[in-house]
């Protein structure tokens, strides 16, 4: 196994980490996976995570974007270097990590390397992250999460990924009966807008 990492289409640059989230810088201002994407960083072990809060702000922590009344186009034709000004970072908690067995369903051993590239998972390792419901568990035990907005996100992803087979909702469902059966309502609102 080697430590390199290739610059074929990566999403973003991973700037802080820790062994359950960590923060990437967007390659391209407002160019952030969707929100409920699957990443994976590049170096190896590849760590998987899903991005759960998109933002774009000054590059100056102690300055703020203004606003000018002009529309995007306007404001590049006009004074492009404004954009140079900005940053737009993602941010995604980890649901498991590659090994030579595989994607696995459990936090790293180790963080992210900073620096290490960020780039969208593969329809299999979606799948194969996403084969049990346990990546659920990261997400409902997670902190500082929108949890239910990333289930349903992540759900449809991974749905998505099985072309919408009605069997997988089905298991997916009584996954999270389990997880949360105690809250009736919040089970039959996340399962109504998964299938919205």
């Amino acid at each position: 196994m080697t430590t390199t990492q290739t610059d074929l289409e990566h999403l973003g640059e991973v700037i802080e980490s820790s062994t359950s989230q960590f923060l990437a810088e967007s390659r391209e201002l407002n160019g952030a996976p969707p929100f409920g994407s699957f990443v994976k960083t590049t170096l190896e072990p590849g760590v998987y995570g899903l991005v759960f809060n998109v933002s774009t702000h000054s590059i100056e922590s102690n300055r703020r974007a203004t606003a000018y009344g002009k529309t995007e186009h306007e404001l590049r034709m006009e004074q492009p270097q404004i954009f140079e000004l900005l940053k737009t970072e993602f941010e995604a908690v980890i649901v498991g990590y590659e090994d030579e067995k595989g994607p696995r369903q459990v936090l790293p051993p180790q963080p992210p390397g900073i620096h290490s590239f960020v780039e969208n998972c593969k329809e299999s390792e979606v799948k194969a992250l996403t084969d049990s419901g346990d990546f659920l568990r990261c997400i409902l035990a997670g902190t500082r999460l929108p949890t239910d907005d990333l289930v349903i996100a992540s759900v449809r992803n991974a749905w998505h990924a099985r072309a919408y087979d009605m069997p997988y909702l089905v298991s997916i469902g009584k996954d999270l009966c389990r997880l949360i059966r105690d809250d009736y309502d919040r089970l039959s609102s996340i399962m109504r807008r998964i299938s919205q």
